[in-house]
């Protein structure tokens, strides 16, 4: 607005839409926004980690359907030939499997404080003691007391599974997963073609063609990491039923688990069960700790590398990285989940961005 008195001319100053009083407002409207969407995400973070971790699974069971898909069965008949081979294993691990784990958790909870106790009243554990200035009798009593404490338990339940603190709650979500599984496996054509749609045609072809590469190479390395896990508990519940080790079948269940962490999976599964067979009997826990230390060499340079030779290479430090970042923030799933991506990520790297920087 612009005022003439005489021969001067007076600019009044128009209100200012940018002011600091707006943007602060503004500012502190998002602020609180993004408070809001961040609590609202984390009340079902249960749900989306539930969401992503049955996609990873169907991914991971694609290479199966394809498989059966080329010894000549149509795709409908091969995801329903998956889908009940899932089917018959939830069955069997909820009515069979979980019985059987609570019974021998019970009798390991019971029965460990008293194995500790002969043990110590056995003639040959003083003089072991004492050259160990008291280590080896002050940790069977921690162990002792750390195996009888329910709390205990019930945090190992928490951290491995991360589906709750209950089997109720396990049950439940992982009854949810499976449902998701099944969905995402009979829609898993039918969701890739929209996600690509939504990439512009001009970068579709490319685009389309390393994310198949990449969700092939994560899907082959979830069944390896499946499939020497499997081995691995098959071989620990059979080594540990004939050398006479009780809870044989929770220990080969825990192995699995074990297993499906990275580098040092085997050797910490390795370590729990030379621990719980020492407890009943020293000459079993010997015969369980070289029959693995030889099972650990033949699954390092024959089972690994048949079974993971389809899969894209990650460098041992890359995966130790990968799968304690994954674990921190998500535990158990976080962790086997990180292997893969870290896999497409190197993927990209090399075939994508390293011979586009050659080109520059």
């Amino acid at each position: 607005m612009r005022l003439f008195m005489g021969k001067r001319e007076v600019v009044a100053a128009a209100p200012r839409r940018n002011g600091p009083v707006l943007r602060g407002y503004l500012y502190t409207l998002g602020g609180l926004a993004a408070v809001a969407t961040g609590l609202a995400f984390f009340g079902i973070i249960g749900i989306v980690l539930s969401v992503f971790f049955a996609l990873f699974i169907a991914v991971g069971l694609d290479p199966t359907v394809r498989l059966l898909q080329r010894r000549g069965l149509r795709r409908g008949t091969a995801l329903a030939t998956v889908i009940l081979f899932i089917v018959a294993v939830f069955i069997v691990v909820v009515w069979v499997g979980i019985p059987i784990l609570i019974d021998q958790i019970g009798d390991l909870v019971v029965g460990i404080p008293q194995q500790v106790d002969e043990l110590k009243a056995q003639g040959w554990f003083d003089t072991a003691d004492d050259s160990s200035n008291g280590l080896l009798g002050t940790f069977l009593s921690w162990l002792a007391e750390q195996l009888s404490d329910p709390e205990v338990w019930a945090a190992i339940a928490g951290g491995a599974v991360g589906l709750g603190l209950t089997v109720a709650s396990a049950i439940s979500s992982a009854f949810f997963i499976f449902i998701l599984v099944i969905y995402f496996m009979a829609t898993y054509d039918a969701m890739k073609d929209a996600a690509y749609r939504l990439v512009a045609a001009s970068h579709r072809d490319q685009v389309e063609r390393y994310a198949e590469r990449i969700l092939q190479n994560v899907g082959r390395g979830l069944n390896g990491m499946v499939i020497l896990a499997t081995i691995n508990s098959i071989f620990s519940f059979l080594l540990l039923f004939l050398v006479g080790v009780p809870a044989a079948f929770l220990l080969g269940v825990s192995a699995f688990f074990f297993s499906l962490i990275p580098l040092i999976g085997t050797v910490l599964s390795t370590c729990v069960m030379t621990i719980v067979a020492f407890l009943y009997d020293p000459l079993a826990a010997v015969i369980v700790l070289l029959a693995m230390l030889i099972y650990m060499q033949i699954e390092s340079y024959i089972f690994t590398p048949k079974v993971m030779s389809k899969a894209v290479a990650v460098p041992g430090v890359v995966v130790f990285i990968s799968a304690t970042a994954g674990g921190a923030l998500f535990g158990l799933a976080g962790a086997l989940v990180a292997i893969p991506v870290s896999a497409g990520v190197i993927l990209i790297l090399r075939e994508v961005v390293m011979p586009r920087k050659a080109r520059q």
